[in-house]
């Protein structure tokens, strides 16, 4: 089984060099998509060896940056891609978890899921994005007949081939609600695993109106309104949740 662990990054020369070390060191290869860093960021990069980079000439969103990674993997036969971001809120070590999930070959999406269970290390999260993620998990869950408990975890393993496949277009922070969308309705088969809720530096922020929390829950829904509006090529989804 060929897995790659992609890395999103944007303007991250705070923690760039050790999160990629520490993935490093759990013996996957590794791919860094640079989302048109202008800090350090590229500097950095460019001095650590044996990691594959795509550098966006300017920066085109979280969500294109997956698409990327994407398509990146399937298109240099990996079996499964798993993402991990680079603020912190992720622990590497835990990667091989997604591996010897992904081994038992029965899903296409391994999403790690902070609420699922309180785990050892955990702290909490900032209040408006605890209760957006509460209300778009509900919504994703009535709406789709999914079983979630975190719709927005960016620590996950994705099955390279299915999810490249996917008609993806949505390039910012509301990638997950075209992504859910797309997943059920291609018949993806899906389950979680429990991660630590991590959140070390509160100041971290989206941009633009997406600070606005209001503002940030009407865009999600807008997408999710939009993508569920499109035909569906699936009569059914075909959904495993749990670890």
């Amino acid at each position: 089984m060929q897995v790659l662990v992609a890395i999103p990054v944007f303007n991250e020369a705070r923690y760039v060099a050790r999160v990629v070390s520490d993935v490093r060191a759990q013996g996957q290869d590794v791919l860094v998509v640079d989302d048109g860093s202008t800090d350090d960021t590229p500097r950095i990069l460019r001095g650590i060896g044996n990691i594959d980079v795509i550098r966006h000439p300017e920066n085109r969103g979280y969500g294109q940056s997956l698409i990327d990674a994407f398509a990146y993997a399937a298109g240099r036969g990996y079996d499964w891609i798993i993402t991990i971001d680079c603020d912190d809120q992720h622990e590497p070590e835990r990667i091989p978890e997604f591996v010897n999930r992904a081994a038992l070959d029965n899903v296409d999406i391994i999403s790690g899921s902070r609420y699922m269970t309180e785990m050892p290390g955990s702290t909490d999260a900032p209040a408006d994005r605890r209760t957006i993620n509460r209300t778009i998990t509900r919504l994703l869950n009535d709406r789709l007949g999914l079983a979630l408990t975190d719709a927005f975890c960016g620590f996950k393993a994705y099955r390279a081939a299915k999810v490249a496949a996917l008609p993806l277009t949505v390039p910012g922070y509301a990638f997950p609600m075209q992504f859910w969308v797309q997943a059920v309705r291609h018949c993806l088969n899906i389950c979680e695993l429990p991660v630590p809720l991590i959140y070390n530096d509160p100041t971290r922020h989206f941009g633009g109106i997406l600070d606005d929390p209001d503002s940030r829950l009407n865009h999600y829904l807008e997408v999710f309104e939009t993508e569920m509006a499109r035909p569906s090529p699936c009569k059914g989804p075909r959904v495993r949740c749990g670890a």
